[in-house]
């Protein structure tokens, strides 16, 4: 063989390396970040979708914990990961639409640095209050917090995340004024709720329904469009008098942004699979994550683009900055 005939095989050969990569995609152990600690809601969510993951294309998923600086640990390490579809990443609302209204300097930019796969679920929060508070309504609770103003706290698992800012949107639309307790994460928060340390906590379904079902704590609403079906007697916020108070707690799977298409599409596929599989549907009902359906790219980039709008709007109006 020729000099010319070795030159032209190696350029076909160097051609046809990433689609022949994206066509044997994976062949070897995928990892999947989570920015938040083992064991609580966002952990046990990632490890559902890569279990799923896992089973579908056939290769071992990893789940890597790197918790801190409300995602944004685990959102840097992501970012900076090779775009070969061997890093993803579990990301969260607070981290793509929320950190970066916030916060002056972060270590990743959402929409240059990452692409956004799929959406898994969309939480919405239930405003929760402990038996010693005397209201059964949002108006009635409205009326007590303005009769003791500065004497109410909520709490929240930390400054800036949804939690938090469901609450500050809560305050500024009913004109009450309360105390923030932030918390390092949810459960210590839950933990002085039930014990009555604090009075209010919007919390997200999952968390919420244990306590609430047990007759531990009141819920009062929630924060979705409609009722939802594991509490059908607690009112939306629309229907207790707040119809423009919007709040949810979404996730999903992104990857680094230079991604092959092929790639991609596999993981994207894989994912909407899981979606309309109806045993993994029931099985996030069941630990209170309500799955999405399958959306397309320019559905998702609405959805977000739609909750960044929602919430540059009231952190702007609350004149939140954080360092």
């Amino acid at each position: 063989m020729n000099w010319l005939k070795l030159s032209a095989l190696a350029c076909a050969l160097i051609l046809a390396g990433p689609q022949a990569h994206a066509a044997e995609y994976p062949v070897r152990p995928i990892k999947l970040i989570v920015p938040y600690a083992a064991g609580g809601p966002t952990d046990v969510l990632g490890r559902m979708v890569g279990e799923y993951l896992a089973r579908d294309l056939k290769q071992v998923v990893v789940v890597e914990n790197k918790a801190g600086a409300q995602g944004a640990i685990g959102a840097e390490a992501a970012a900076r990961a090779e775009p070969d579809g061997y890093t993803l990443f579990f990301t969260a609302a607070s981290i793509f639409v929320l950190n970066p209204l916030l916060y002056k300097k972060l270590p990743y930019e959402p929409q240059k640095d990452f692409r956004l796969l799929a959406l898994v679920t969309d939480l919405p929060v239930v405003m929760e209050v402990h038996p010693s508070v005397p209201a059964k309504t949002v108006a009635e609770f409205v009326a007590y917090a303005r009769q003791n103003p500065g004497k109410l706290n909520f709490g929240s698992a930390g400054t800036g995340g949804t939690i938090h800012l469901a609450g500050e949107m809560f305050k500024q639309m009913a004109g009450v004024d309360m105390v923030h307790i932030a918390y390092k994460g949810a459960g210590p928060a839950l933990t002085d709720l039930l014990s009555g340390n604090i009075q209010l906590m919007f919390d997200t379904l999952g968390t919420a329904l244990p306590p609430v079902k047990g007759g531990l704590l009141r819920p009062l609403a929630v924060s979705s469009a409609q009722r939802i079906p594991e509490l059908p007697d607690v009112p939306t916020m629309a229907e207790s008098g707040y119809p423009d108070y919007g709040v949810s707690v979404w996730y999903g799977v992104s990857a680094p942004a230079r991604l092959p298409d092929d790639v991609a599409q596999k993981l994207t596929a894989s994912l909407n699979k899981a979606l309309n599989d109806d045993a993994f549907r029931a099985s996030l009902d069941k630990v209170g994550f309500p799955p999405l359906r399958p959306k397309s790219q320019a559905e998702i980039d609405k959805f977000v683009a739609t909750d960044r709008a929602r919430w540059a709007g009231v952190i702007k109006a609350l004149n939140i900055s954080l360092d």
